[in-house]
């Protein structure tokens, strides 16, 4: 087969104003009333993070939900080659929906009002969204569609307000007088950042702009191997397997905050950029590529504090890409989830650093149950 498919568009939409380290309790709250979080400060020092984006106010209140946080940015696709209309396939990644049912992008589809099209929901995490892209590539690449247009978009700044946890830190200053968040709780209210960005992919390449063209997307779950991390609506049980919101009686759901979102750090230290070097030099081994041809790197990381550790875990597999080629934009956009990926590469796109002819790797980890996305596009 020797069609191509590429990108020809990306378009972002974060909502309001960056919100500064010392304004997120403003919006989030404290939680157990006005006690400040012991282990923020640690985070933050680790993950660099200093603005993010919130979907609510000062108030809690929500300004956008996460369909309209897609749709705004699908928006920004519309010019005067494409338009809303002529979209042919819907594809739509996130870790937030709004509600359980109906899918996330028949919700997107309906704030978008436009013509009835195919529309397909990825769950997951970060992953999400590339997963997404994969199918809109594979969609285009087959000849099904011409054209399709591909979100990732987060609205988690609702799931971390202090008062979704107001009944277990009242539990715990019960029991042990201290309405203290455990520590997987406390960790991702300080990491996490709400956003949307859209793709654009069709079968023919921009005229008078750059494009990417879309060499393989790879993707591989590690779930064989290793337990949940991050996850929401359950609890991990001593063995690591989890129970999920249904098994709990319904009072339990608040007390023990079932529905908050959570991540086993101790996992993810020991695993997300071990696993995802591996993916990395078997993708590249797979596909013949020479480590030395790539121009750009873009590895979604959740925090800085991984940065130096995939590199030395690059170095150790032989895998040299020296840290100039490296375009990340965590520290001003926050980790978006399914869309960061997204974040960077149309931050690259548009910076006028680009050349026809680079070729840009991106890695997309996942460590709900450590998934990888491997991607290669060659500048055109």
């Amino acid at each position: 087969m020797n069609k191509s498919v590429y990108i020809n568009r990306i378009s972002k939409f974060l909502p309001g104003e960056p919100v500064s380290n010392e304004e997120m309790e403003q919006y989030l709250g404290f939680v157990g009333g006005d006690l400040k979080s012991k282990s923020k400060a640690i985070i933050l020092r680790n993950n660099k993070i200093t603005n993010r984006y919130y979907a609510i106010d000062k108030s809690g209140n929500s300004t956008y939900t996460n369909a309209q946080l897609a749709a705004e940015a699908i928006k920004g696709l519309a010019k005067d080659d494409f338009k809303i209309e002529d979209i042919e396939l819907l594809t739509c990644g996130t870790t937030s929906p709004d509600q359980l049912l109906p899918s996330h992008a028949s919700m997107v589809h309906g704030e978008l009002k436009s013509n009835p099209v195919e529309a397909i929901s990825f769950s997951g995490s970060c992953c999400s969204g590339t997963n997404a892209l994969k199918y809109a590539f594979m969609s285009v690449l087959a000849g099904f569609t011409n054209n399709a247009v591909v979100t990732g978009s987060e609205k988690l700044s609702h799931w971390m307000l202090a008062n979704n946890f107001k009944e277990e830190a009242e539990k715990l200053k019960k029991v042990e007088g201290n309405p203290i968040l455990g520590f997987e709780k406390d960790f991702l209210r300080w990491m996490l950042s709400d956003g949307a960005a859209a793709v654009l992919v069709t079968d023919t390449p921009n005229q008078n702009q750059l494009s990417l063209r879309i060499e393989y997307i790879d993707i591989c779950s590690f779930a064989n191997e290793i337990e949940t991390c991050m996850y929401a609506g359950g609890e991990k049980s001593a063995d690591g397997s989890l129970k999920g919101w249904a098994v709990f009686d319904q009072s339990e759901w608040t007390t023990r905050s079932i529905f908050s979102l959570k991540q086993d750090t101790r996992l993810l230290d020991d695993y997300i950029t071990q696993v995802g070097t591996r993916t990395i030099a078997s993708t590249f081994k797979k596909y013949n590529v020479n480590v030395n041809e790539i121009d750009w790197f873009i590895p979604h990381i959740s925090s800085e504090y991984f940065r130096s550790r995939l590199d030395d875990q690059m170095q150790l597999n032989n895998i040299q890409i020296p840290m100039e080629k490296w375009f990340l934009n965590l520290t001003k956009v926050g980790n978006v989830g399914s869309a960061s990926i997204f974040l960077a590469l149309e931050e690259l796109l548009y910076s006028g650093k680009l050349i026809k002819g680079n070729k840009i790797a991106l890695i997309i980890p996942e460590s709900a149950r450590f998934s990888y996305a491997n991607v290669l596009l060659t500048v055109c």
